[in-house]
């Protein structure tokens, strides 16, 4: 052989040799981990937003005892107070006079005294009541003055206190002594003694002012699973008004079509066989209705979200910064999620954006179905928030905060990991073209957003609430339902009322209706509301007259009182609604934010119900008043179990005052109607089931701010697209070439309990 070729052959060899040993010493290798890059602080806020905190649990503490020795009574702790004690119910921060925040936030002003709001049942009293205190300073109290008159007009009747823990544990017992009078008939009906059926509260209470009579629902209760899908057809009312237990008593009985005085009536007439008795297996864990447990093992990991160098918000105290937004954060245990001085590029936007009642309107053939209406503030939108699961609630990666409060317990409470905070990529072009045409180039930007997560449990519901920052200015809001859909025993005409969707089970029609709070300040305070939409004028063609054309205008309004600007729910509505400041854009147009709804909302109750003017925020889907500081909530925690004499009535807050430069209040109300199915079981899905609003700039801008983000794209025909300096898309491979770094996965959700 040629001693050339030997030589050829001998570099390719050692050539292969070395490739060889390149791969094997680089296989099974793992990526380095990703390093955080520390990010620019774009935070200056220095520590104003405080003025807005939640209580920490110091503070709450702090309350508690001054209320235990200045109020001159005695207070037993609420977890176990009896409807004749006096107990402290809950504290919570109470928010400053926007006038006072303002002028600390923008004028130099001193920073306003801290306080707490805190609400008392006060059972053992010749006149028993709901009282409201504001204590402060914090953190060392020294003052309370009772601010009940000045909010609701006047004392808050002891019997529109909402329901405690202990006050349904009473209730359960009540129920289980009651149940023991029918054995034969449990027995037949559901293989049971009564002792492991769950037991679901409705509300209201009544069809009257004054009213504690609650129908409660019974179902098989099987552990690792929702019983919410498993109705024993019984269910059971009670009257539970008086301040003494021993005076409670069972009211009625209902099962299968037919109602009994009480349950001893109910065996008797089992017993003489005048009972139609549907007979109802005890469900096992592995076969019932709605289990969530896996049916196969787990597979290969889906994709991941994470950030290569680290999360690009910043957090500090309760104030986040991401790309020229500021956001001040918060939760109110009762009705949830609160979001002050929203600021994009130093401008506020918003100053406060909060959630204000979650409405569960049920029908029915069975009486708790048909009577139940939830106005779930009173049960705790914010209390039951519970610590959020990494990797599924939130993206792995996400920010989890830690919320504290103080309900029903003179000792606070934390929902670890409650509320998450992450960049989310949405796997959408924010904006984007490509040019084929006079130029070649692809300009882009992708979306990436901003978003502040918590999910709240209200008993069978599971809500997602998400509050969204997009770099063009504009701020999302969206509500997810999923979670167990209620149920009732399937009997005679139920299908008029919703579908069936188990052997006895018949899913119940509902709607979902939820209401915010925007108090937009669009380039400052004075802001006046503009209608836009298009209609058609009929013209000559200029250039053909004896032709005409269907020509598109624009049809512009300013809406001068409240009354124009309450658009009745599911009536039709401007396209176009709009914040507006005085002051123009460089194009000669008002600065101002549009707000943009999209809702399936059902039927609102019709306002000749007795109950009406308690949900009247229901009769429209947007409502823009005067704000003032004396109407800080759309309703009130005790319009649940009175909703016949409300506490708080919302249509009273539309008066027809004028909304031209004022500082004005949108209240929103989004919804869907529910007609469950067989795809509702286990859960209902969040796809088609979500609902929300934007607020969108509105010629508040001179063009699209997000042009100035870091993200955006350019390229052209001319340029090497693979080249980092040209494409930072190009620049991605050697940028993310590392491996994510995932904390140990801790679930602690079930302790706090």
């Amino acid at each position: 052989m040629h001693m050339k070729t030997v030589l050829i052959l001998l570099v390719l060899a050692l050539a292969t040799i070395f490739a060889l040993v390149c791969v094997l010493l680089t296989r099974g290798r793992a990526p380095s981990t990703c390093q955080h890059q520390p990010r620019e602080q774009e935070d200056t806020d220095d520590g104003q937003s405080l003025v807005f905190a939640d209580l920490t649990p110091e503070e709450m503490v702090q309350v508690v005892r001054y209320l235990q020795g200045n109020l001159g009574v005695q207070l037993v702790d609420a977890s176990r107070a009896k409807p004749s004690d006096n107990c402290i119910a809950s504290v919570d921060v109470q928010v400053p006079a926007k006038a006072e925040v303002l002028r600390f936030l923008d004028g130099g002003g001193a920073r306003p005294p801290r306080e707490a709001l805190a609400v008392l049942y006060f059972g053992n009293q010749p006149d028993p009541n709901v009282t409201e205190y504001v204590v402060g300073p914090l953190p060392t109290p020294a003052y309370h003055r009772d601010v009940t008159v000045q909010k609701y007009g006047g004392k808050v009747p002891y019997h529109r206190r909402p329901v405690t823990g202990k006050e349904y544990v009473d209730i359960n017992t009540l129920i289980q002594q009651e149940l023991r009078k029918a054995p034969r008939f449990l027995d037949a009906c559901c293989e049971s003694d009564g002792t492991d059926l769950a037991i679901l509260t409705t509300a209201p209470r009544g069809f009257k002012s004054g009213d504690r009579t609650t129908w409660f629902v019974l179902f098989h209760g099987v552990a690792g699973t929702g019983y919410y899908l498993s109705p024993v057809g019984l269910e059971v009312l009670v009257e539970h008004g008086d301040l003494h237990v021993s005076c409670w008593r069972l009211h009625q009985v209902f099962y299968n079509g037919q109602y009994f005085a009480s349950m001893g009536d109910l065996e008797d007439a089992f017993v003489a066989n005048l009972l139609e008795v549907i007979r109802i297996k005890k469900p096992q864990p592995k076969a019932v209705l709605g289990s969530m447990r896996p049916r196969h093992p787990p597979g290969s990991p889906g994709p991941l979200q994470y950030e290569p160098q680290g999360p690009r918000y910043s957090i500090r105290d309760n104030r986040i910064t991401f790309q020229g937004w500021s956001i001040t954060f918060g939760m109110n245990p009762n009705s949830g999620p609160r979001l002050f001085d929203i600021r994009y590029r130093g401008e506020r936007i918003v100053y406060e954006l909060s959630l204000q009642e979650a409405l569960a309107l049920y029908s029915s053939n069975c009486p708790g179905g048909m009577s139940t209406r939830y106005l779930d503030g009173s049960f705790g939108i914010g209390r039951f928030a519970y610590e959020l699961v990494r990797g599924l609630d939130c993206p792995y990666t996400a920010t989890y905060v830690d919320r504290h409060y103080l309900a029903e317990s003179e000792t606070p409470k934390t929902n670890q990991n409650s509320l998450c905070i992450f960049e989310h990529d949405a796997a959408l072009p924010l904006r984007r073209h490509f040019s084929d045409s006079q130029s070649l180039y692809y300009g882009g930007l992708q979306k990436k957003t901003l978003v502040i997560r918590a999910i709240s449990t209200l008993i069978n519901y599971d809500y997602i609430w998400d509050f969204m920052f997009h770099s063009s200015g504009a701020v999302e809001v969206q509500v997810h339902a999923t979670g167990y859909i209620s149920s009732s025993f399937l009997h005679g005409r139920g299908t008029d009322y919703g579908n069936r969707v188990g052997p006895h089970t018949l899913g119940t029609m509902h709607l979902h209706h939820i209401h915010y709070k925007v108090d937009l300040d669009v380039d400052g305070q004075l802001n006046s509301l503009e209608t836009q939409d298009m209609e058609y004028e009929l013209v000559k063609d200029p250039w053909s007259m004896q032709n005409t054309i269907e020509r598109p205008y624009l049809r512009r309004e300013r809406l001068e009182r409240e009354d124009e600007a309450a658009f009745p729910l599911n009536a039709p509505m401007p396209r176009y609604v709009s914040f507006a400041s005085p002051k123009p854009n460089k194009w000669g147009h008002p600065r101002s934010y549009r707000i943009q709804i999209t809702s399936f909302a059902g039927e609102h109750l019709p306002t000749s119900s007795p109950m009406e003017r308690s949900i009247s925020w229901g009769r429209y889907q947007l409502a823009v008043t005067r704000r003032k500081e004396e109407e800080p909530t759309s309703t009130s925690i005790y319009n649940q179990n009175d909703p016949w004499t409300p506490t708080i009535v919302f249509a009273d807050f539309i008066n027809n005052e004028t909304i031209t430069n004022e500082d004005l209040v949108a209240w929103i109300s989004v919804g869907f109607l529910h007609v469950p199915h067989a795809e509702d079981v286990p859960n209902t899905v969040t796809v088609g089931n979500g609902i929300g609003f934007f607020l969108r700039p509105y010629n508040y801008f001179d063009e699209d701010p997000s042009v100035d983000s870091p993200d955006s794209v350019y390229f052209s025909s001319e340029q090497d697209a693979g080249a980092c300096e040209a494409n930072p898309l190009a620049c991605l491979p050697p940028a993310v070439a590392c491996a994510p770094h995932l904390p140990p996965f801790h679930y602690g959700g079930f302790l706090n309990l």
